[in-house]
């Protein structure tokens, strides 16, 4: 097949009504594309035999009540053999179409403004960015993670191929890296608006934005390269195969094709947002626009469009008038231009331009290089020093207009000021939300101003004007008894936790509990060892050890040099001494205790941060009695136990109180209260204790680890995916930090027992990177446990 070595027009597909919004390559049928529109509707072409080399119409999908915005495929799948078509739309919702139907098969809600980038992963997992300033993360119709963190709008997300990376690009001119649901990483350096992320391996990607630059990155954090060409903002990428060529599209009315790192070829349109542009399989270039038509660019000669076509784009494309107001062509004075025989030298590049006089009108002509020649491009209306000639002053501010508004009829008119520099869209937003005015008056209060203006709106016959995507639109909106024998007291002097210290019932022959050492396993798990004693692990753990007379002692010690205001009376110190001695008896014979005791004990708990370390470890002994348990994390004092330990798990707090606080957790789940309070607090919760996996501190890290554990247990038989996913979040992000043994072996059980009889909760693990993160830990020998439950849940995670 013969190729060219520039690309021109193949096709014109006049299909939709509106700016063509977003395009995705499908996966069936060969050769064909997907293309969503402002005219509500996604639309499916396959490519035709006839002579004209286009494109045909097989199938229109509708479901959002507003514009469609974006369009991703998710790969095929058992279920689905054809994959999905995603769509993102401005009534904030997702749908999701198959191949054959018009009608949503599902659909997606949970942002609260439009849904305006998406990207699709491995596992079905799908990504979506919205002007509310976030990115989500879903899978199987459910939403998993809400990615927070950009302080405006979201406009390009992409997921990484693997490692389960995630980035967005959004309005407040960052890029953000996220792992496991956190923002690992901000990349900084465009000066306007993130428009669009493409990946280009597992260690690089591309990102364009409206400063008019092209950005390549490395994952790392390093921009390696700056690609300037287009005169505009700029919408959209797409890489080809090679990983290294890519294409743009922007809003100076251009798709620019990139070779070695060189723009070597500009093709203009007649039409002024070149909204997105997608690569078909073959090589062939499709683009969208604002005046809804889809074209696709090809370099194969058997493919171009025959000389008649070629020749009628051509035409359409001189006849387009262009407003030097965009910025694309520089400033104009008529006098100071040249006549016609400035084209009769050659062009240094391909796209260059040059504006001539001829008569009393300016026109534009772009050098093509494939060409040899000069090719109109438009007739220059109104040159730059021809600005409005009147303004109008509103609140004190000049304005090329100010229309009154007449919503209601006999209701106040409203002032509605514009200069023609904004885009329009955008200004309907904002005069809408300022009159507190439905946002259904979009369409109108925005055409209303393009039908008012129109001397300065580019392009011909713009069905929808222009978006609030250009400009600087920046939305801004809107239970157990399992012995636990880790970690080293906090305590100085001789008080020492020493693991397996303290009376410890014989164990029955069988296998050892991997928790504790004791022989809580029978001789039945022994025969069950080829398979799993692992997990799921169904019921907590929790941290029972106890050195009664070293607590007291320390309690005694730091009570006599506190301040005076600080001292605890004789009374109280008998009281919580009294309380302690109840809560460590053997449970036959637990003593009932006094309201006023463990009043007396949430007081001592306030104590001062530097000295309020033994209260706590009386606490942490104390939850697991169910009269504590009950008074404490009740309904009405459980929140504000919450509060307290969090506020003592502070990242810069002291880590003797981070652990005993992370303690008291797990030992609040030994009963039904301290249970459902914790399931309530959960996101709150585990996105403190996330915090202190940087804490270089192995009983911090095995407290945690505990934690997320007893999480998992309770969530094993529930169908709540989204606390799942914050498990596995958090699960993983530890194990990116922590060493300690012992805890990477409990963040492995809360990771099997999270994804165990749950094929999403797999799902997403997969698409996190779980298995390759965890894999290194499948071939360590000391302790041998680590090793087995890793490679039981990897076996799960196959």
């Amino acid at each position: 097949m013969a190729t060219s070595n520039s690309y021109k027009l193949r096709c014109s597909i006049p299909g939709h009504e509106m700016d063509v919004r977003g395009l995705a390559a499908a996966v069936f049928p060969e050769g064909a594309f997907v293309s969503v529109s402002r005219d509500r509707t996604g639309r499916v072409w396959v490519p035709n035999s006839s002579p004209d080399r286009g494109f045909t119409e097989m199938h229109c999908m509708s479901g959002h009540s507003n514009f469609v915005s974006c369009v991703c495929m998710i790969a095929p799948s058992e279920t689905y053999p054809r994959g999905l078509i995603a769509t993102g739309g401005n009534d904030n919702n997702i749908c999701v179409f198959t191949l054959d139907q018009p009608q949503p098969i599902f659909m997606l809600k949970g942002h609260k403004n439009t849904v305006c980038t998406l990207s699709s992963g491995k596992f079905g997992t799908l990504l979506s960015g919205s002007w509310d300033t976030t990115a989500k993360v879903w899978l199987n119709e459910k939403c998993m993670m809400t990615l927070e963190g950009h302080s405006a709008a979201v406009w390009a997300v992409v997921i990484l191929p693997e490692q389960g990376l995630m980035l967005s690009g959004s309005a407040d001119k960052t890029i953000k890296l996220w792992k496991a649901g956190r923002c690992e990483k901000t990349y900084t350096g465009h000066e306007d608006c993130v428009r669009g992320l493409a990946v280009i391996s597992n260690t690089e990607f591309f990102s364009c934005s409206n400063d008019a630059s092209i950005r390549r990155w490395l994952v790392t954090g390093e921009c390696v390269q700056v690609y300037y060409s287009h005169t505009n903002y700029i919408y959209s990428l797409a890489v080809f195969p090679n990983n290294q060529d890519f294409v743009s599209t922007g809003e100076d009315r251009t798709l620019r094709i990139w070779k070695k790192g060189e723009c070597t070829q500009t093709i203009r349109l007649p039409a002024q947002s070149v909204w997105c542009c997608c690569i078909l399989p073959n090589g062939d270039i499709a683009i969208g626009a604002s005046d809804g038509i889809i074209r696709v660019f090809t370099e194969a000669e058997d493919r171009m469009a025959s000389i008649e076509d070629l020749q009628a784009f051509e035409d359409e494309l001189s006849k387009a008038t262009i407003d030097p107001k965009t910025g694309d062509l520089g400033d104009i004075k008529l006098e100071d231009l040249p006549g016609r025989e400035h084209l009769d030298e050659p062009g240094n590049r391909d796209g260059q331009t040059r504006l001539i006089k001829e008569d009393d009108k300016v026109e534009a002509y772009q050098w093509s290089v494939s060409d040899g020649r000069w090719m109109k491009i438009g007739d220059v209306v109104g040159g730059s020093n021809q600005q409005t000639s009147k303004s109008v002053m509103y609140e004190g501010k000049e304005y090329d207009y100010v229309f009154t508004i007449d919503v209601n009829e006999g209701g106040p008119s409203m002032k509605l000021p514009y200069n023609v520099s904004e885009d329009p869209w955008l200004t309907a937003h904002n005069f809408l939300q300022k009159n507190d005015l439905s946002p259904m008056f979009l369409d109108q209060v925005a055409n209303f101003i393009i039908q008012n203006t129109k001397g300065h709106v580019v392009g011909p016959e713009q069905p929808a004007g222009g978006d609030p995507l250009t400009g600087g639109a920046r939305y801004i909106p809107g239970a157990s008894d399992e012995r636990s024998a880790f970690g080293a007291d906090p305590f100085t002097g001789s008080g020492r936790y020493i693991p397996g210290s303290g009376p410890n019932p014989s164990a029955p022959v069988g296998v050892a509990d991997p928790f504790t050492g004791g022989g809580a396993y029978s001789s039945a798990a022994l025969r069950q060892k080829a398979t799993n004693i692992y997990f799921p692990k169904t019921d907590g753990v929790t941290f029972e050890q106890a050195n009664t007379p070293q607590i007291i002692a320390k309690l005694k010690e730091l009570n006599g040099g506190a301040p005076q205001e600080h001292q605890l009376s004789e009374e109280i110190l008998e009281s919580v001494e009294r309380l302690l001695m109840s809560v460590c008896e053997p449970c036959s014979s637990k003593s009932p205790l006094t309201i006023q005791q463990i009043n007396l004990l949430w007081k001592a708990s306030h104590w001062p941060e530097d000295i309020v370390f033994p209260v706590l470890d009386i606490m942490r002994l104390a939850v697991r009695h169910p009269q504590v348990n009950e008074s404490l994390c009740g309904e009405a004092e459980g929140v504000q136990l919450c509060n307290h330990l969090l506020s003592l798990m502070r990242p810069e707090g002291r880590p003797a109180n981070q652990m005993l606080a992370l303690r008291t957790l797990c030992n609040c789940f030994s009963g039904r209260n301290g249970r459902a309070l914790l399931m309530a607090q959960r996101e709150t919760v585990l996105s403190r204790a996330a915090e202190l996996a940087s804490v270089c501190n192995k009983n911090i890290h095995i407290a945690l680890a505990t934690l997320v554990l007893n999480y998992a247990s309770c969530l094993h038989s529930q169908p709540d995916l989204e606390a799942k996913a914050q498990c596995l979040s958090v699960a993983s992000r530890a194990l990116e930090t922590i060493q300690d043994k012992e805890a990477v072996f409990r963040l492995l059980v809360a990771l099997g027992t999270t994804v165990a009889s749950d094929q999403t909760a797999k799902d997403l693990a997969r698409s996190l990177g779980v298995n390759s993160q965890i894999s290194k830990y499948s071939s360590v020998s000391d302790p041998s446990k680590v090793a087995e439950c890793c490679q039981l849940v990897l076996k799960e995670l196959q």
